[in-house]
Parts: C-alpha cells; sequence; structure tokens
C-alpha cells in the first residue's frame, strides 16, 4: 500500500510540475514576444488543429498536458483540445509500437485523421449553437511598459541576494521535484525520453524563476499561475489517480471484458473515458492477441486520453465532461462503422 501510494504520489507530482512548466513557458514566451505568437495561433483555427493533432499523436501524456495548458491561456479553443485528445493514446502508445508498430502507425494516422476532423466540426456546431466553454478565469495579461528577462549575471546574483518570498518558494520546489524527479530516474536506472523531458523542462523553470524581473515573477508566475491552478491541478490528479487505483484493485477491469466480448466494443469506449492508462492496455494486448478486431482498438483510442484530461478537470469539469461526450460518441460512431466494414 505505501509503494502505490508513493507512485501515485511521484506521478501527480510530475504531472503538476510539467503542467506548471508548461504555463510558465507560455507566460514567459508571451511576454517576450508581447502576445504575437498566441496570437497567430489563436487566429488560425486549422494551425490548432494541427497542432493539436501533432501532439496528441506524440506517445505519452506530454503532448496531453501541453494543450491543456495552452487551452487554459486561451491560446487555443475547444476544437482544437478536441482534436488533440481523440489523437492521443497515452502510454498505451509505447506498447502497440512495441508489439505490432506497423499497426500502431496506422492507427496514430486514423485517429490523427479523425481527431482534426472532428475539432473543425465541434467549432462549427459549438459556434452555430453559440456554446461557450472556453476558460475566462485565466487570461494572458502583457503589459507595455514590462521588463524583459535579463541574463546578466549582476543582474542574476541581485534576484537571489534580495529574494522574495515568491521566488524562494518556487525555487525550493523546483529543487525538490527535479531531486525527486533525479532519485526516481537513477533508482530505477530509467533514462527514457519521458524523463529526460521532465528534467529538463524542470531545469528550464528553475533558470526562468532565476532570471525574469520581480513584476514578471510576482504577477504572472505567482498570481496567474501558482495561486490559481497549481494546488488545484495537484490535488484533483492525486485525488483522480488515487481513486481509480482504489477501484481497479477491487474490480478487475481485464477478466470482466475478457468474458463479456459481445458487448466489447461498447466496454472498450465506457472504459476509455477513464483518465488513466491501465485499464486500456486490455484492448492492446487482446488485439496484439488476435482476440479483438482492430476496429475496437481505434474505438477505445479515440476515448482514451492517458493521464491527459486529469488537469482539465481541476481547470474546467464543464469542458472535461462535454469533451468526454463527444470523444465517446465519436468513438462509438468509427467503431460501429469501422466493425461493419
Amino acid at each position: 500500500m505505501h509503494e502505490h501510494s508513493s507512485n501515485i504520489l511521484f506521478n501527480s507530482l510530475s504531472i503538476t510540475s510539467f503542467i506548471f512548466v508548461m504555463m510558465l513557458l507560455i507566460e514567459y514566451v508571451n511576454v517576450i514576444t508581447k502576445g504575437n505568437w498566441q496570437n497567430k495561433i489563436s487566429k488560425s483555427k486549422y494551425g490548432q488543429y494541427l497542432l493539436g493533432v501533432f501532439l496528441g499523436v506524440i506517445p505519452g501524456c506530454l503532448g496531453s498536458y501541453t494543450i491543456v495548458s495552452l487551452y487554459a491561456h486561451r491560446v487555443v479553443g475547444f476544437g482544437a483540445l478536441v482534436a488533440t485528445m481523440i489523437a492521443t493514446s497515452g502510454d498505451e502508445a509505447f506498447i502497440m509500437l512495441s508489439l505490432f508498430p506497423q499497426k500502431a502507425i496506422l492507427l496514430f494516422a486514423i485517429i490523427g485523421i479523425v481527431g482534426f476532423f472532428s475539432g473543425i466540426v465541434t467549432d462549427y456546431f459549438t459556434k452555430k449553437f453559440n456554446i461557450n466553454f472556453q476558460l475566462h478565469e485565466h487570461n494572458f495579461e502583457v503589459h507595455e511598459d514590462e521588463a524583459s528577462p535579463c541574463f546578466s549575471i549582476t543582474e542574476i546574483k541581485l534576484h537571489l541576494q534580495n529574494i522574495s518570498f515568491p521566488r524562494a518558494l518556487l525555487v525550493g520546489l523546483l529543487l525538490i521535484l527535479g531531486g525527486i524527479q533525479l532519485h526516481n530516474v537513477i533508482e530505477s536506472s530509467d533514462w527514457d525520453w519521458i524523463n529526460i523531458t521532465l528534467l529538463t523542462s524542470n531545469l528550464f523553470a528553475l533558470f526562468v524563476v532565476i532570471t525574469v524581473p520581480n513584476h514578471f515573477l510576482e504577477k504572472h508566475l505567482w498570481e496567474h499561475v501558482l495561486k490559481k491552478h497549481l494546488l488545484k491541478i495537484f490535488l484533483w490528479t492525486f485525488g483522480t489517480l488515487f481513486a481509480i487505483h482504489f477501484v481497479t484493485s477491487f474490480l478487475d477491469i481485464n477478466q470482466w471484458i475478457e468474458t463479456n466480448l459481445w458487448v466489447v466494443l461498447i466496454i472498450a469506449v465506457l472504459v476509455g473515458i477513464l483518465p488513466e492508462s491501465g485499464p486500456h492496455l486490455i484492448f492492446v494486448t487482446l488485439f496484439a492477441s488476435g482476440t479483438i478486431p482492430f476496429s475496437i482498438l481505434i474505438a477505445n483510442s479515440i476515448v482514451q486520453d492517458g493521464h491527459g484530461t486529469i488537469p482539465l478537470l481541476a481547470l474546467s469539469k464543464k469542458s472535461f465532461i462535454y469533451l468526454k461526450i463527444i470523444n465517446l460518441a465519436i468513438g462509438l460512431l468509427v467503431g460501429s462503422i469501422s466493425l461493419i466494414i
């Protein structure tokens, strides 16, 4: 039990820290460019869908976390969020690439195309019926007289010598998180690209926190990101992961699926609702063994997002619910059509 709790805590911290770094990066780039970069993306809907699909098909959940951060900042719309979550397969993507690489690439291409057009259709109908999913509480703020980040050694020394409470707390948090990540990587000898990305992003965040002016640190990072979102994202992430672990410890989902294959398509899309990677592995292994057809794996992959939507729960429960409803409907539709074909 202690080992499981430690794993859940570590995963929660890793997810939260990556979301924080992505939000920090977005704020940082936005201030440096005076908001020009996000204005270009915001005005190009098709660019948003392509970006979403690209981030979605990247194996793992880092792409999903990135699009959630962009959505939280109102850089991309709800359609791009839908496109990303349909195109993503979470951690199962790594296993599919190892078990059946050619079929896995075909699946990524199919759900990527489905995600792109689903994003277009979603935005069309939300605009037609005047449905608003977009977040309101976390807009960008760019001040004309804002000082740019300084890379002078002298200025950095002054920041550290006269360190403010927000800067000290952020530096401390990032050092602790980086230490935990490094310890787990060294202990498990698992230097994969995900762990390297997490460590690198943590170092980048530390660099930003040390070098930025007090105004940027306090108004953008402290007020906009940390105080508004970070604790809420961590609590929702930890609570969701713990609840899913508790349920799956008492319910043998794999056995239940295997003994009810006549409703396996419906089960595949329903299980896809869970913001977790574990239960979906059964569909990957069943397909690899030839037990279920490709259409059911597609349906499950469309609906499931790995851990990608957990931070969205903290930011907007309405967006999470409607996202899952749309993905569920599209998963059922595409799965049924492909099963008939």
